[in-house]
């Protein structure tokens, strides 16, 4: 096996102008604003901020060149979404942010030409939001998606679907939804899922409450959605019938992973604040960063930093090979949203009173990375996850006492 670490300089480039946008045009709006996107100006914020970045040449990196994007494969989207995420107002500018980033992915691959045209060209361009509508409120579909409750029922000339999700980012404001509904079987089987793509607009779909959260910044809130009767025609199935959680591993191995890039980003800013000030902060006869308390919190972010991305490459790799990467994306995953919190935490103490005031960006970002542990699963599943494989393979193998 071979993985090459380094990256073409066009890569290396991006990445540099990436990080001279965002630092120039995005996080003085940011930190204005104390990372709220709403307050800073929603859409409208959004498109200025995305028309200023095709400017400079750094709009859609993921997004095919068919559709005005760079068409970068996963691993040479790492260094650039890292860089977008060092504001968390980044993503957005660019228009990787979730979820948009992850429908483009999935719309690339498993979309008709005709639905492309219809659903990826204006997504990848910027002139629409959309929304993965999957998790539903107990007892429905949520870490664990054969729970999935919503139906959808073949009428003999359309699709209507009956159901309610919870926890849809970007709702309010989006154009579309992939709404995951459940075509055949029962709540707790594997299969049965089909994937519907339903306008906006659609009659019986109503976008409800901004369920509130802790991060403040994608765009679109957290919300619930309701779709009473909503009717659709046979060419709004995307992909194949009851072929749903198939395609939903298409878009969530290599979501998981651009989640990691765009946070890790966040957290490296954190870490960079908080180096700043213990370099220059004086206490006890010297500077903290001299006293070696601090000095192991230091090197105890670098580590993260440094093994988050370690694990990162390998997983790109993998997903660029045409590889499944389930356990490489779980590791991964698992790791980095532990260490990415640990680090924005790590800063907070290193910046003492300061640390938890607005007078810096630290005790925002801390609120911005905390769901990560949750969302994309939480990371006690991905732990169950791969120790069931483990234990599986190892039975099989008969290395039981």
């Amino acid at each position: 096996m071979s993985v090459n670490l380094e990256y073409r300089n066009e890569v290396l480039e991006l990445v540099q102008r990436t990080e001279d946008f965002v630092t120039s045009d995005v996080l003085p709006i940011e930190d204005r604003h104390q990372g709220d996107i709403t307050a800073a100006g929603g859409d409208e914020l959004r498109r200025e901020l995305q028309a200023a970045a095709k400017a400079a040449g750094v709009f859609a990196p993921h997004a095919p060149v068919e559709y005005g994007g760079l068409g970068l494969n996963m691993s040479d989207r790492a260094p650039v979404f890292e860089a977008a995420g060092y504001s968390v107002f980044g993503p957005t500018a660019l228009n990787i942010a979730a979820p948009d980033e992850g429908n483009v992915h999935l719309l690339t691959h498993v979309a008709s030409a005709a639905q492309r045209a219809r659903y990826l060209a204006p997504l990848a361009t910027g002139d629409v939001r959309s929304a993965f509508a999957m998790t539903e409120p107990a007892p429905g579909a949520g870490a664990d998606p054969a729970a999935l409750r919503t139906q959808a029922e073949w009428t003999g000339s359309k699709w209507r679907i009956t159901g309610r999700k919870w926890f849809i980012t970007g709702a309010d404001g989006a154009a579309f939804f992939i709404v995951m509904a459940r075509t055949s079987g029962e709540p707790g089987q594997r299969g049965g899922a089909t994937m519907l793509l339903v306008p906006a607009d659609a009659p019986g779909l109503r976008v409800g409450r901004h369920i509130g959260t802790l991060d403040r910044a994608m765009l679109g809130g957290h919300c619930e959605v309701f779709f009473d009767g909503v009717l659709v025609d046979q060419d709004a199935v995307l992909g194949e019938v009851d072929q749903g959680f198939q395609y939903a591993q298409v878009r969530l191995g290599p979501a998981r992973m651009t989640h990691v890039m765009r946070w890790l980003g966040a957290a490296r800013r954190a870490h960079d604040v908080a180096l700043d000030y213990v370099a220059s902060r004086e206490a006890f006869g010297a500077r903290l960063g001299d006293l070696g308390m601090i000095q192991q919190m230091v090197a105890d972010n670098e580590i993260d930093i440094a093994a988050t991305r370690a694990l990162l490459v390998r997983a790109c790799w993998e997903l660029d090979q045409g590889e499944p990467a389930a356990e490489s994306t779980s590791i991964a995953k698992t790791f980095a949203a532990e260490a990415i919190y640990r680090i924005v935490d790590r800063a907070v103490q290193m910046c003492g009173g300061l640390g938890v005031s607005d007078d810096l960006p630290i005790a925002r970002l801390l609120r911005e990375v905390r769901p990560f542990r949750i969302y994309d699963g939480p990371s006690e599943v991905h732990r169950w996850a791969l120790a069931k494989r483990r234990v599986r393979a190892a039975r099989n193998a008969g290395r039981g006492l």
